[in-house]
Parts: structure tokens; sequence; C-alpha cells
């Protein structure tokens, strides 16, 4: 018997097993010649899988929020001005990092479940000087995709620098850094990018260089600064080893696993899956007559679905019961609604059938909590979406 739970929650997520390999292997010294060769390699495929051949990656020890708050840090002094485009816990962060640094933030928050509409952005960019304007492209805390080409568009036409917060989006929703004139695409290893927590990475453009470069105060984090890190990165690129902090040698042999595969499917070919994949369990919470967070389809994301209990069932109840079915899925975040909703991760290499068993186990959970559906709807739904 398999005495193993799915874990789809909006990460950590399920790993490859040739990434777990490598991040299990003997850990090398940080100067071995197969290491640097390691570390050279992940830079030069971060550009490829996010689409910026003019980018500069960074692959730093830390989390997900380290990865929000390395370009703040080296971006912003104290009186600039910056926007911020919220839809969820995630964007309220980045109004409140941004102002340790001294930022004069404004912030535009979309209604629940929703998002700001560009008349709105384009008015306010209008109206103000803004350096920065910050956006979170998927926020894991209610499943809302901002349209992050558009983003760049307004920001190329205010002349103002974009920052995309793609912690749930980057290498899951469709991203072209470049092509879409976005300055700065951050992200953390666990999601999407499939390798366990432990790594903060981020592509910045030559706009944020240059932008850092001409700061007139020194950074502010001791940590986060580029100019301990830039360097780095360079000598490993170069095929030359370097130190400021010892790099997580595991975890970077693990990236750049993961990377080779993802770059393996294509990217094309994994923005197709990922759509697919979301189309197919949002089709499948639908079908079981549950809503969902996102109040309209076309700002849901690809990586995660966010659904609502039903009436006099709550998370106390099903969420155990849906384990017990063989899948284990995140509670709410969102502060307003915390205890009204759920989340499922479908990211990374997670397949067809990962979300027929996920299906298959939340209407388990629903029947024993009494909830009444006719039975095989949501799988139904799912299959529909997949052929």
């Amino acid at each position: 018997m398999k005495d193993r739970t799915l874990l789809m929650i909006p990460g950590p997520i399920e790993f490859e097993p040739a990434v777990l390999q490598a991040l299990g292997a003997p850990t090398a010294s940080h100067v071995a010649p197969g290491f640097i060769e390691a570390f050279g390699r992940a830079i030069e495929m971060m550009r490829e899988v996010w689409l910026s051949p003019s980018g500069q990656p960074f692959i730093i020890a830390g989390s997900g929020t380290l990865a929000m708050d390395m370009p703040a840090a080296n971006l912003i002094e104290p009186g600039d001005k910056a926007l911020v485009i919220s839809t969820g816990y995630f964007g309220d962060r980045y109004e409140e990092l941004l102002k340790r640094y001294g930022a004069e933030v404004t912030k535009l928050s979309a209604p629940l479940g929703g998002v700001v509409d560009k008349e709105t952005i384009d008015r306010t960019l209008e109206q103000g000087t803004y350096k920065l304007m910050t956006f979170t492209h998927v926020d894991t805390s209610t499943a809302v995709k901002v349209d992050a080409k558009m983003m760049g568009e307004l920001g190329r036409k205010h002349g103002v620098m974009t920052l995309l917060d793609g912690v749930c989006s980057v290498a899951g929703e469709e991203i072209r850094q470049d092509e879409w004139g976005i300055d700065v695409v951050l992200t953390a290893s666990q999601k999407a990018i499939g390798v366990p927590p432990g790594l903060a990475l981020l592509v910045a453009g030559p706009k944020a260089i240059k932008t850092w470069q001409e700061r007139k105060t020194p950074v502010g984090n001791y940590y986060c600064d580029w100019k301990h890190w830039l360097p780095i990165m360079e000598a490993y690129e170069a095929r030359k080893p370097s130190y400021f902090g010892t790099p997580p040698v595991n975890h970077i042999c693990a990236l750049k696993t993961s990377l080779g595969q993802i770059l393996k499917e294509g990217m094309e070919q994994r923005f197709a899956r990922h759509q697919k994949i979301g189309s197919a369990c949002r089709a499948a919470i639908r079908a079981l007559g549950l809503k969902q967070v996102p109040t309209d389809p076309s700002f849901s994301a690809s990586t995660m679905t966010a659904p609502c209990y039903p009436e006099g069932v709550g998370g106390a109840d099903l969420l155990p019961k849906i384990k017990a079915a063989g899948a284990l899925l995140a509670g709410g975040l969102h502060p307003e609604i915390k205890a009204a909703y759920f989340r499922i991760g479908h990211m990374g290499a997670v397949n067809p059938g990962d979300i027929l068993a996920t299906v298959g186990a939340i209407e388990s959970g629903l029947a024993a909590c009494g909830y009444r559906f006719e039975a095989g709807t949501g799988i139904a739904a799912a299959q529909g979406e997949l052929i």
C-alpha cells in the first residue's frame, strides 16, 4: 500500500526524483570545478526560462520574501515614489517592505477576488512621478492573476520601472520579461521552478541594473546589496570561483537539474500545460457547485485554484477528509476570508493524473461532510478539459 499523500498546496510542490537526487547528493566544495559549472549553467538557463536574454540573474540562499526584499533594497532610495498594485496578501506586503527603505508608497488595492483596472493604473501613473511599480503576478492568497504584459506596457508608457512578483507564477504562467519590458521578475525555488525551499531567484533587466549603479545612497541592506552579489554571478557564469557568502551548493545543483527539465519540456509547451491543468481544476470546482475567490475566469491563475467552502462545510472538517482521501490541500490565507476558502496548488511537475486524483479526493471529502452532489461530476468536468 502506498503510504503517501499527494502534496497539492501552492508551494512547496511535488518535486521530480532527479531534482531530489541532486539535492541529496554528497555536498561538493563551492569552488569544485563541477559545482562551478553547475552554477554557471544555472545562471544561463534562468535567462532562457525567464525569456530575458538581456537580464542579469541572481541566485541567492533565501526565501521568496528575500527575493521580494532584494530589488526593493537596491532600487529604492529614501523619498522615491513607488506604486503598489495589490490583489491580496502579498501585494499588501510589498507596501510595508518598500516603506522600510524610505519609499513614499501609493497603493491601489483591487476588490477582493478582482484586479485593479488598467484605466485606474494609467491615470495614477499619469498623476505622479513614480520610480517603481510593483505587482503580484499571481497572489497566492487569492489565486488572482494580473495581466503582466499590460503592466509592462504601462511601465514603458510612463517611464516607470516594473517589478513582477512571480513567486507563484514563474515557470508556470506565461512571462516574457524582455518582450514585455518588465524590469525585475522574481520568484522562489519551491513553486513552479521545482526545487525545495531555499533559493531566492530573480532576473534584473538593464534598466534596473543601471538604476542601482546610479543610486546616490548606500544600499541599506548588507546581505541584499547587489554590490556583493553581482560579481559572484558574473564570476560563476565565467566559470570562475568567487566568494561573498557560501552558496547553497546542493540547492544550486538541484536548480540546474530542474531548469534543464523545464527547458527540455519547452516554455511554450509548459505554459500550455499549466493553462490546461488550471482550466481542468477550475472546471471541476464549478461542476461541484463551489464558488471561487477570483470573481472572473479571465484573471484566474493557471498555477493554483482557490475554491470557497460550500454552505455548512468548514475547513476543519473538510480538509482532513480530503487528506485522508489522498490529497493535502491548503487552507485560506487572506485575512478577510481566511475561514471561507481553501487553496489547491497545481504547478511544476503536476500532471493530469494528479489533478484527477485531487478532484477525486475533494469529491470524497465533500461527500463525507454531507455535501450533496452527483458523484463523479467534478472528475468528468476535469477530464473534459484535459482531453
